[in-house]
C-alpha cells in the first residue's frame, strides 16, 4: 500500500502548495479579513478531505476533491465588483446551491455543460490572464523578491515539472520571511479558527460573481473531474459527487470558502497507473489526500499570515505561475473551433477587461457578449427565394 499512499502524499502537496495562496489573494480580493480569508481556507480544506475520505472508502474508488482554483482566480478578478464580504459568501451559498441542484435535477447539469465549449474556455482565460501577467509586473516592480521566485519555476519546470510551483512558493516564503522580519509570525493564530459569516444576498454580486463562480466550477472543475476518472476507467456516480460538492460549498461558504469541487489534475495523479498497478487499489491515494488536506487546513492561519505580510502583487505573481497551464488549456479550448473564434475572442477580452457595467463583473458581460456574437453569426440570414410566375 506504499504506492498509492505515496501517490496520495504527492498529490495533496501539489494541489494545495500550487493555488492557496490564490485562495487566500481571491478572499481578500472580495473583503475578507485576515481571520476570515483563514477561515475561508481552513473550510475548503477541511471540507475537500473529508469528502475525499468519503467517497472514496464508500465507493472504493480514487474519488477525489478540492477547492474551485479558477473560482479563486474569478474572485481576484472580481476586486472591483464587491468589498462586502458578506455579499461575496451570499454568492458563494447560491453557487453551491446551484451545484446541489445539479445534483437532483441531471436536466440543470446537461444544460450548464452545454454552454458552449469556446466561450466558457475563453471566458476562463480572460480570468486568468490578468493573474499570469503579474510575473512580468512583479518582475519589474520588486525584482530583489520576484526574480528568484520566477528563475526558481524556470529550473524545476524543466526539471521537475510537478514541483515547479511548490518550489516557486517556497523561495517566495523565504523572501517574505527575510524582508518582513517575524513579525508576521507573532501576528498569526497558530490555532485553527472557524468564523461564522452571515451571508447576505446582493442581487447584483450574485449576478457578476455567484453564477460566473458556478459556471467556472461545474465547466472548469466538476465535468472535467469526471472526464479524467473516466479516461482510467472509473465511472462516478454524478449524483453523489455533485452533492458532496454543492453541500461541501454551501457548508463551506458559512466560514468563508468560496467553492468545493471534483479535483482534475492531481485526481489523474491518484487515479492513474502511477498511483498503483491494481486500480482496485487507488482509492487509498484519495483518503490519504483527504487526510493531509485536513491537516493542511490546521495552518490555515500561518499561511494566511505569511501571504497578508508580501506585497500582493508577489502573491499574484506566484499564482500566476501556477495558472499558466491552465490559461494555455483555457485558451487552446476556446480556440480550437475556427467557426467560433470571433465570438471566443470577443468573450475572452470583455472578461479579461475587467470592466464592470451597472455594478456586474466582466466574467458575465464576457459570457453574455460572446453568446450574442455567436447566435448572431450562426442565424441563417439567407434570404428566401422569390417563386415567379404560377
Amino acid at each position: 500500500m506504499i504506492q498509492p499512499i505515496s501517490a496520495g502524499i504527492v498529490s495533496a502537496i501539489t494541489g494545495f502548495a500550487s493555488s492557496f495562496v490564490l485562495v487566500v489573494a481571491g478572499l481578500h480580493a472580495v473583503g475578507a479579513t485576515d481571520a476570515q480569508a483563514s477561515s475561508g481556507l481552513l473550510a475548503v480544506c477541511v471540507i475537500s478531505g473529508l469528502c475525499c475520505i468519503l467517497l472514496a472508502w464508500s465507493f472504493r474508488m480514487p474519488i477525489s476533491f478540492a477547492w474551485s482554483t479558477p473560482g479563486a482566480a474569478l474572485l481576484v478578478a472580481a476586486a472591483a465588483t464587491t468589498d462586502d464580504f458578506r455579499a461575496a459568501v451570499g454568492a458563494f451559498l447560491v453557487c453551491g446551491a446551484l451545484i446541489v441542484v445539479c445534483g437532483l435535477w441531471p436536466a440543470l447539469g446537461r444544460a450548464i455543460t452545454r454552454i458552449p465549449k469556446p466561450l466558457a474556455s475563453a471566458m476562463l482565460a480572460g480570468i486568468l490572464f490578468p493573474i499570469c501577467l503579474a510575473p512580468i509586473q512583479a518582475s519589474v516592480e520588486i525584482p530583489w523578491l520576484a526574480l528568484p521566485v520566477v528563475v526558481t519555476w524556470l529550473i524545476f519546470f524543466r526539471l521537475a515539472q510537478r514541483w515547479a510551483v511548490p518550489a516557486a512558493m517556497v523561495v517566495a516564503g523565504i523572501g517574505i520571511g527575510v524582508t518582513a522580519g517575524s513579525g508576521w509570525l507573532t501576528e498569526a493564530s497558530l490555532a485553527p479558527s472557524l468564523s461564522f459569516v452571515v451571508p447576505a444576498f446582493d442581487p447584483l454580486v450574485i449576478v457578476s460573481l455567484g453564477l460566473p463562480l458556478f459556471i467556472v466550477t461545474m465547466a472548469g472543475q466538476n465535468v472535467p473531474g469526471f472526464a479524467v476518472m473516466a479516461t482510467f476507467g472509473y465511472a462516478v456516480p454524478p449524483r453523489p459527487a455533485l452533492l458532496a460538492s454543492g453541500l461541501g460549498t454551501v457548508t463551506a461558504s458559512f466560514f468563508g470558502g468560496h467553492a468545493v469541487n471534483l479535483a482534475a489534475i492531481t485526481a489523474a495523479i491518484m487515479a492513474g497507473p502511477d498511483s498503483h498497478p491494481d486500480r482496485d487499489k487507488r482509492w487509498v491515494a484519495s483518503v490519504t489526500a483527504g487526510i493531509l488536506y485536513v491537516v493542511f487546513g490546521l495552518a490555515a492561519g500561518v499561511a494566511t499570515a505569511l501571504i497578508s505580510a508580501a506585497p500582493p502583487i508577489l502573491i499574484t505573481a506566484v499564482a500566476g505561475l501556477a495558472l499558466l497551464g491552465a490559461l494555455v488549456a483555457a485558451v487552446s479550448n476556446a480556440i480550437e473551433d475556427p467557426a467560433h473564434r470571433i465570438p471566443a475572442i470577443a468573450t475572452f477580452l470583455v472578461t479579461a477587461s475587467g470592466v464592470s457595467i451597472v455594478s456586474i463583473g466582466s466574467a458575465f458581460w464576457g459570457l453574455l457578449v460572446g453568446g450574442v456574437i455567436m447566435l448572431w453569426s450562426a442565424f441563417p440570414w439567407r434570404r428566401r427565394k422569390v417563386i415567379e410566375g404560377s
